[in-house]
């Protein structure tokens, strides 16, 4: 270590640094130390951290600003985390000092001292010291200053008046959100991207431009401005929804309900009717021995979401202005950049369930060695997409769409968090998709929901597993069905041009087969069990099941 950076005898022996907290990453060794010796051993331990599965080589500061009140200094440092594998991460770090006797919290990162004044790195964000100053200054928030390097943006629904109070908002996961005034959430994007993130995007033009309001308002943000078109979002501040939980949750404790009914109602699942897949459904097509066994509500549940998820993609759909969410036709680009995608991702599924077998048994082996013997016919059907056949439209979505993604108000939903999908880089976010995509990821968590609930249940339902996932499979296909009515009809009256009925069809088996190829390599590197749940979707989808 320099000779600049001393390990002090007394305090625990912190890193003592001969230079003053606010002048601190401009001191090369203090960064330096930083980013080697303290650093390294903090960032791995955190919970938003995403590269836990690959070696870490170094980490390095690649910016920084100050954040400061009138009697406090905080930095908001950008890390790019390098990997031995021969990529990257961004994240961003609020940073405070904070003396020894003014300790109040036991989240710290590292004992420290500046020009002999002893304390502690921490995390600012658990200083609420630091949470008022980032709500009083998007409060105070005005015309944007193109000088500035750290802007605040306070959102039109935003009408407090005063900082009242501030906690966290349950774990700390992906990002790190706070609760202010019980009104109002920020989520701290951990991982930062150089370019807007598609939630701050997202969520500001359904609710300011299209005033949708099946969404949280947004109400703030919190912007870093590096150059002419690099911005990075770092903050987004919304409204609290009262809520009940998610939807994931909701369908769960139904679905739960609804095969405890296979005992309780003494239901004939043999005699149960069957429906096609992709059939749609009014609730009054729902035949009597279904609603018998499944009840009434959990459709009517389905058609309020289908409902939801429409209206969504019709406010995304209908702006003519801004080219961000102006809808446009399919084309070679845009082909080629599925098929690419799509072609890669596939391999990698062959690779891992072909390296994976042995974990597998009974329907789940069946099922991967069926998968196996058609990957021809399932490489065929990626890259048969004909763009030039498409009279449809392709728009911003959501673009992670599930079932955990959706709160539940009452007798309704909010859809939150459009970030879009985490494997994906920023910029395959923002490619304009069909409107489908949305619809297969729901479709899919129902799929998720049921087997679940089949997993976590089975010694409560007294009956062959094999029969419950037959079972659930004709419940699948009702609760699809019913929100494909829905949606088409709401859709098609409000003239999004989702096509008709044979592109409908096509683009919906096209993007629930990504998604069930997608989720595969993560069940076999997981939970194996679990691998017969995207296995039975692609099989139902190929028709070889």
């Amino acid at each position: 270590m320099a000779d600049s950076v001393k390990k002090a005898v007394s305090f625990n022996t912190p890193f003592n640094f001969k230079t003053s907290w606010e002048k601190a990453f401009q001191n090369e060794e203090f960064v330096k130390v930083f980013s080697e010796d303290i650093l390294e051993n903090y960032i791995v331990n955190r919970r938003w951290y995403a590269g836990k599965a690959s070696t870490l080589k170094y980490i390095e500061v690649v910016d920084f600003f100050k954040i400061e009140s009138k009697i406090e200094t905080y930095f908001g440092v950008l890390l790019e985390v390098n990997f031995q594998e021969a990529f990257f991460q961004n994240y961003f770090m609020p940073l405070a000092f904070c003396p020894v006797k003014d300790l109040k919290s036991g989240t710290t990162i590292s004992e420290v001292s500046f020009n002999g004044k002893e304390g502690y790195l921490m995390d600012a964000i658990h200083k609420e010291e630091f949470r008022k100053l980032l709500f009083e200054k998007i409060l105070g928030a005005g015309e944007e200053n193109p000088a500035l390097k750290v802007r605040f943006h306070k959102g039109e629904a935003f009408k407090e008046k005063k900082y009242e109070g501030s906690r966290f908002m349950g774990v700390e996961q992906s990002n790190t959100s706070i609760i202010y005034n019980d009104r109002f959430v920020l989520k701290f994007f951990r991982r930062i991207y150089i370019n807007t993130n598609p939630d701050y995007e997202i969520n500001r033009f359904l609710t300011e431009r299209k005033k949708f309001g099946n969404t949280p308002a947004y109400t703030g943000s919190v912007n870093l401005h590096l150059g002419k078109d690099d911005d990075i979002t770092l903050a987004l501040m919304q409204e609290l929804v009262p809520n009940q939980g998610d939807a994931w949750e909701y369908m769960l404790k139904e679905l739960d309900k609804v095969f405890n009914n296979l005992k309780t109602k003494n239901i004939r699942m043999e005699r149960l009717p069957e429906v096609s897949l992709f059939k749609r459904l009014k609730i009054t097509d729902i035949p009597p021995e279904i609603i018998d066994w499944a009840g009434l509500n959990i459709f009517m549940k389905v058609k309020q979401l289908a409902l939801r998820t429409a209206e969504m993609h019709i406010a995304l759909g209908s702006d003519t202005h801004d080219t961000a969410f102006t809808p446009t036709t399919y084309n070679s680009d845009y082909t080629v950049w599925l098929k690419n995608r799509l072609i890669y991702q596939f391999q990698n599924r062959l690779n891992t369930i072909e390296n994976n077998l042995h974990k597998l048994d009974g329907l789940a082996l069946e099922l991967a060695k069926q998968f196996l013997d058609r990957k021809k016919l399932i490489r065929k059907h990626f890259l048969d997409f004909d763009w030039t056949r498409l009279k449809s439209e392709r728009i911003r979505i959501h673009g992670d769409y599930h079932l955990g993604q959706v709160l539940v108000n009452g007798e309704d939903f909010y859809i939150l968090d459009f970030e879009g999908e985490p494997e994906s880089t920023i910029r395959d976010r923002k490619v304009k998709q069909p409107p489908m995509k949305d619809v297969a990821g729901m479709f899919r968590s129902f799929h998720y929901a049921i087997y679940s609930t089949i997993f976590t249940n089975m010694e409560n339902y007294s009956y062959d597993k094999n029969d419950l996932f037959r079972t659930g499979e004709i419940l699948y296909r009702y609760l699809t069905g019913v929100f494909l009515e829905t949606y088409i009809e709401k859709a098609q009256r409000e003239n999004l041009n989702i096509g008709y009925i044979h592109e409908i069809e096509f683009l919906l088996k096209y993007c629930l087969l990504e998604k069930a190829v997608y989720e595969l390599g993560y069940e076999l590197n997981s939970r194996p069990r679990w691998a017969v749940i995207p296995l039975e979707g692609i099989a139902s989808i190929m028709n070889y099941n």
